[in-house]
This record gives C-alpha cells, sequence and structure tokens, in this order.
C-alpha cells in the first residue's frame, strides 16, 4: 500500500525524491479542499466517497483536509488525537480516495477562534516560555497526526504561520520527526505574501503557497487584466523554484462570490445582493483563469488545492468561496 502511496504522489521534481506520476495527470495536481460545517467529523461520514466521485467527474485528482487543534493565547496547542485511537474522521478519507484511485493531501489548521489572534498569520510569542509553550505543543500535535495519517500522500507541516518563521530550527526539527514517521510529500503551506521568508524549503519536498494574489484593482477586471496580473505573480514564484529546485503548489486558491474578487481574493466579505450576479461572474472568471495559468506552468507549477467543497450542502456561513456552484463546476471541468 505504502508503494501505491508513492506512486501516486506528484509533488517530486528536481532536487525532490523522484516518484512516479499519478494514474491520471502525470504528476500534475488537480486537488479540491473538502472542508467541514464542524470540527471535522463530517469527514468519516460515507457522503466523503460520494464528494469524491462528483469531484473525480469534474478532472480532480487529489484531495485535501485540513485537521484541526485549537491555539491559546498563551501559546498552549490543543488537541484531542490519540494515534492507539485513531478516529474515522481521519482514516476513512485515506481509504476513500484511494479506492477512486485519487491522491490525498492533509492539511492541518490551527483553530485561533477564542484567543488574541485574528488569523494564523497573527500567531506569535514574544515571551520564551510561551514560544517553547507552542513549539512543544505544535510538535505534539503534528507527529501525533502523522503517526494517523502516514499513509497519506502528501502531509503540510504548516497553514499560514509565517510569523513564527523568524527561527527556522523548530521547523527543521519537526519537519525531521514528520519523516521519521512517514514517507508522505512534505510541504508548508506560507501565505501569498510571506512564502519569501521561509528559509526552510530545501528540507521538504514542494513549496506550497496559499494563494491568493491580488490580480487587479479595476472593479470588473477581463481575462487579459487577470492573466496580466498573474504573470507580475509568477516572476518571483519562478525564481524561488529556480533557486531551490523545488516545484510549486497552491495549497489553497479560492475566490469569494465578491466584486472585490480580483482584489482582495482574501477576504470573505459576501456580496451585497445587487452585486450578485456580478459577483458570480467574475468569481468564475478569476478560477478559470487561475486554472489556465497554472496548466500551462506546469513544468515547476505543479498545481493547486481549490478552495472549498463540502460533504453535503455548507452552512450560510460556509457558502464563501464555495465552488460546488453550477457555474465554478462549469470552470473547472473546462479546464480541467
Amino acid at each position: 500500500m505504502k508503494f501505491l502511496a508513492l506512486a501516486l504522489c506528484g509533488f517530486a521534481l528536481d532536487g525532490g525524491r523522484e516518484v512516479g506520476a499519478g494514474p491520471q495527470d502525470h504528476g500534475h495536481v488537480r486537488g479540491v479542499t473538502i472542508s467541514c460545517q464542524t470540527s471535522g467529523f463530517e469527514w468519516g461520514l460515507e457522503g466523503f466517497g460520494r464528494e469524491l466521485e462528483e469531484l473525480g467527474g469534474l478532472g480532480a485528482n487529489w484531495v485535501a483536509i485540513h485537521p484541526y487543534a485549537w491555539i491559546r493565547s498563551d501559546g498552549e496547542v490543543r488537541h484531542r488525537l490519540d494515534p492507539d485511537r485513531p478516529p474515522g474522521w481521519l482514516t476513512h478519507p485515506l481509504k476513500e480516495a484511494r479506492a477512486r484511485g485519487m491522491s490525498i493531501l492533509i492539511k492541518p489548521h490551527l483553530g485561533y477562534w477564542g484567543s488574541k489572534f485574528r488569523w494564523r498569520g497573527e500567531i506569535h510569542f514574544e515571551d520564551a516560555v510561551e514560544r517553547a509553550r507552542f513549539w512543544t505543543g505544535y510538535t505534539d500535535w503534528i507527529t501525533t497526526l502523522t503517526e494517523i495519517v502516514g499513509e497519506a500522500d502528501a502531509i503540510c507541516v504548516g497553514t499560514e504561520l509565517d510569523r513564527m518563521l523568524e527561527d527556522p530550527a523548530p521547523w527543521r526539527s519537526l519537519i525531521a520527526a514528520v519523516r521519521a514517521r512517514t514517507d508522505a510529500r512534505l510541504t508548508y503551506a506560507a501565505n501569498w505574501d510571506g512564502y519569501g521568508r521561509v528559509s526552510f524549503w530545501d528540507a521538504l519536498d514542494a513549496v506550497g503557497v496559499q494563494a491568493y494574489f491580488p490580480l487587479s484593482e479595476e472593479p470588473d477586471p477581463d481575462v487579459a487584466l487577470l492573466e496580466a496580473g498573474w504573470e507580475r505573480v509568477l516572476v518571483p514564484l519562478r525564481e524561488l523554484h529556480r533557486r531551490t529546485g523545488k516545484p510549486v503548489v497552491f495549497t489553497e486558491l479560492g475566490y469569494n462570490r465578491s466584486i472585490d474578487a480580483a482584489r482582495t481574493p482574501w477576504s470573505d466579505t459576501p456580496a451585497a445582493s445587487e452585486d450578485r450576479a456580478a459577483a458570480a461572474a467574475l468569481q468564475a472568471r478569476c478560477l478559470r483563469v487561475g486554472l489556465k495559468v497554472i496548466e500551462r506552468e506546469s513544468d515547476w507549477l505543479r498545481g493547486a488545492f481549490l478552495w472549498k467543497w463540502f460533504v453535503g450542502e455548507p452552512s450560510r456561513h460556509d457558502r464563501s468561496f464555495y465552488v460546488d456552484t453550477p457555474r465554478m463546476r462549469a470552470a473547472i471541468a473546462e479546464v480541467w
């Protein structure tokens, strides 16, 4: 089974450990993140497999899930995982993906709700005791998670923790500990404006980027303006690829249904009722252009994980960035 997992992985490139290409994509990642309406039990439901079949019909060959732990203001990281009693909501997705010839990325997210942090990019500790507490708890969480999902095709060692990049030593120690527990490809998901500050890409198999790049300040940019925006974005990414020898993977790529989708892609502010039609058209246009750019640059830009899909219907709150709509499905199927 481990040999099959390695054969399905498409992250390796020059500088990484060479593996065979996936059966559907010859190494190109066409991925979708299946999110959760609560804390993740949805990934253990029978419907997870049905969603994979839907995604496969659109051309997807990778899927991602994002297990949670929770951060407190004093640096404590809390999780409830026990490798001796692995939860079905973590093991079920691996089995369902493998049964359908799909690869799977495990991309852990720190939940910051209830702490002093407004998002993961703010997590930082000036106090040495709090910082040490964070690394002890965070390392325990990631290594425990790895012991449970070690058969995954790829594992992300962190997501958007860019203010914790100042000291690379704990990251390198963590990466070594994860490597000792799995043969999965490893990456880190840097925010779109933080990937240049990561000093340990050499220890990983791919450069991971949360691809919420602003593309245009125009209120309703056409395809040409969006493509020009992407050309500006790609210049430093190509250079990073040349310098590190690592493939680049967009660990998230998504657009809210918003008239500001091209200007502030990270914002989850919904469109006003009178703007919804224009916002839906712009959302799909941004996604279609982004997917075409990725396909064109596939020799070094290995693909993307679209944000986001659900098992079943999302709640009203979770409809931001939702790609399971007729217009977005059409954009995905056209390119993939």
